[in-house]
């Protein structure tokens, strides 16, 4: 007997899974037991950059593969994807430990753009890649046809590699200097470094990802500030 509330949950997602086990997999966190959904967020990933990557070319079609990548990078970013989970109330039917409950996870960005990952790669098992692109479509679909491309701006990764690119340099690398915290409330110290510069910064945050974008920022920052050599913007 499939749980109402993950019944409720297909109906806002417009989907009834021939397989609602993969539905409810998705939606549990590693701290919730060992059928968790890190396996289907991994699967979701890629399957979202396709569909995502299909909607925009279609959208788009006069603009050149610098423009489209860009955007694809901020619709399948952390924070795009968390306010999606909002928007379908996946903070309501997510399976946590009693830890991680009572710590926020439910509310956490970097654990609802997961969970949401992975129900794309449930969807995907369930119904083939037509199913998890239509899924895609009612997610994102609204978003990318009220919008054109030149309202979205880089975010610090994208503009820090492509400007590193302009002058002939090699891509900058990043690396998990230190976590802190317990499980279910971490930060990130991720160190930015472009190595033929010289150069590194750190940045925090409550994800991977986004203290990845914070030792970015802080990295153009420096580069662009400097007033003279290869630093010179």
């Amino acid at each position: 007997m499939i749980d109402p509330s993950v019944a409720a949950l297909q109906q806002r997602l417009g989907l009834a899974f021939a397989q609602p086990e993969l539905l409810e997999r998705a939606l549990t966190h590693r701290s919730a037991g060992a059928l968790h959904n890190e396996r289907l967020e991994f699967l979701g990933d890629a399957v979202l950059q396709t569909a995502i990557s299909a909607l925009l070319y279609e959208r788009f079609a006069g603009s050149d593969e610098g423009d489209l990548t860009r955007v694809r990078a901020h619709l399948v970013r952390e924070d795009s994807l968390a306010r999606a989970a909002l928007a379908i109330g996946l903070p309501e039917v997510l399976r946590l430990s009693e830890g991680e409950a009572r710590g926020g996870g439910a509310q956490r960005p970097s654990i609802l753009a997961d969970a949401l990952e992975a129900i794309i790669g449930a969807a995907f098992l369930d119904g083939g890649y037509t199913q998890a692109q239509a899924l895609v479509q009612r997610l994102f679909g609204e978003v990318i046809a009220g919008t054109g491309i030149d309202s979205w701006t880089k975010d610090a990764k994208t503009e820090l590699q492509e400007w590193l690119q302009a002058r002939k340099l090699p891509v900058p690398a990043y690396r998990i200097v230190a976590t802190r915290g317990q499980s279910h409330a971490q930060t990130f110290d991720v160190e930015c470094a472009v190595a033929s510069l010289g150069l590194a910064q750190r940045g925090e945050g409550r994800s991977r990802r986004s203290a990845e974008q914070e030792a970015a920022r802080r990295m153009l920052a420096l580069l662009k500030a400097s007033p003279d050599g290869p630093l010179n913007a």
